[in-house]
């Protein structure tokens, strides 16, 4: 199953691509149209020639349902992916004592000798 994980991701990542592109594609075509239209019903009579975007025009509950909502459902989505990733590979580890430099090593040690006396003399 292992072998099989970065192939899936990768085809999950060029088909969230895909689709999302899709979306961006059609509801920009759709305000093409109707931008320079005066009326909705001149932006469907301009649309004739594009048989999607017409009837996307003519019936804009199916491009709601079918456009609007899953293109901001997967930019939704596609944040919320990218957040996580973020703080999964960006996570801070602590300090090893093998990652510190002699000077450090030395200024932590009279760091941990000044608190020391501070609680003993308290």
């Amino acid at each position: 199953m292992k072998k099989f994980k970065k192939p899936l991701i990768i085809a999950g990542l060029v088909l969230d691509v895909g689709v999302t592109i899709f979306l961006f594609v059609i509801s920009i075509m759709i305000l093409a149209k109707v931008i320079p239209a005066a009326t909705l019903n001149e932006a469907i009579t301009n649309s004739r020639n594009l048989p999607l975007i017409h009837f996307l025009l003519q019936n804009p509950t199916v491009y709601l349902v079918g456009f609007v909502i899953p293109l901001f459902v997967l930019l939704a989505l596609n944040v919320v992916g990218l957040i996580l990733y973020v703080k999964k590979t960006s996570g801070v580890k602590p300090a090893q004592l093998d990652d510190l430099s002699e000077e450090q090593k030395e200024a932590l040690r009279q760091e941990l000798l000044k608190d020391l006396q501070g609680e003993k003399k308290e």
